[in-house]
């Protein structure tokens, strides 16, 4: 039994570890990646004010990933950035990523954007197959200002 909650501080260790480990296993735990950012263990506070909001996927109580939708900094104001979508290694093919996504998407056009945009990496094969089945479309260049220069794949989706 699967369910889909926003972050609470409780959680902030546990997807903080998520991330870095599936990092880490994909050979990108490198510097302009979410793998340094600052913000990494406390991404409840992050996510606090309006129009932005990251959420936690649960399996029987446990948490085993989560993603979010934040402001896209130095964007026009009708477009958000998906965020630090990953899923631990036995939370995988299971289709909870397109269902963590999916509820991230209808976050963001209930909050009036309408443009989803987001930055990963080559590595991360799985995850640019789901964004293209999706709808996701490849950029030719990166908006706005989000200090993961290490991610050199840039996509929107029009909401």
């Amino acid at each position: 039994m699967y369910s889909i909650r926003v972050i609470t501080p409780n959680d902030n260790a546990f997807i903080e570890k998520i991330i870095k480990e599936a990092l880490e296993e994909h050979n990108a735990a490198l510097p302009g990646t979410a793998y340094f950012d600052k913000q990494l263990g406390e991404l409840s506070k992050v996510y606090e004010e309006s129009g932005v909001e990251y959420f936690i996927l649960e399996e029987n109580n446990k948490v085993i990933g989560g993603a979010g939708i934040g402001k896209l900094i130095g964007a026009d104001d009708s477009v958000c950035e998906l965020q630090k979508i990953y899923l631990s290694t036995d939370a995988r093919g299971k289709g909870y990523g397109e269902k963590v996504l999916k509820h991230c998407l209808t976050f963001a056009k209930d909050e009036g954007y309408s443009k989803c945009y987001l930055e990963t990496m080559p590595e991360l094969v799985k995850g640019v197959a789901l964004y293209e089945r999706l709808g996701f479309k490849n950029l030719e260049a990166p908006l706005g200002n989000t200090s993961h220069h290490s991610c050199t794949i840039w996509m929107i989706k029009e909401l």
